[in-house]
């Protein structure tokens, strides 16, 4: 799974996502993608499943590139813990996603593939997505 070698700090505040996405969604790099259409937090385990479920499905056929990183620690404070003594240790990592944002890219394959393995992907994540084709 994924996540960051080093952190400049250990825990993060959770935030607000609001808004659309402004940087990271236009297709650069390949010629099918999948683009989310609602804001959520997307974890280091749902990108690889997605990431694997395309690479399977394209057999050895095609690139595909990753276009978001898990770079927010999500810390769970113990059960029965009484209130107060600090905020809990990191557990997982997620990526924050905004609508707008392309998650996954894929060429090299016709696009029957390349919409079948970015639908599968698209049933791995959190949010609602569409396939989009570069022209």
């Amino acid at each position: 799974m994924l996540s960051p070698k080093r952190t400049k700090f250990r825990r993060h505040h959770r935030g607000k996502m609001r808004g659309v996405s402004s940087r990271g969604n236009r297709i650069c790099f390949g010629r099918y993608a999948l683009q989310a259409l609602e804001p959520a937090w997307i974890t280091s385990r749902q990108i690889e499943a997605g990431r694997r479920a395309m690479t399977r499905y394209a057999r050895r056929g095609g690139k595909i590139w990753v276009r978001i990183f898990p770079d927010k620690p999500v810390t769970i404070r113990t059960t029965e813990t009484r209130m107060g003594s600090g905020k809990g240790s990191p557990e997982y990592w997620v990526s924050v996603v905004k609508p707008g944002r392309i998650l996954y890219e894929m060429v090299g394959v016709s696009e029957k593939v390349a919409r079948e393995a970015i639908s599968i992907a698209a049933s791995k994540m959190p949010i609602g997505t569409q396939f989009l084709k570069s022209s």
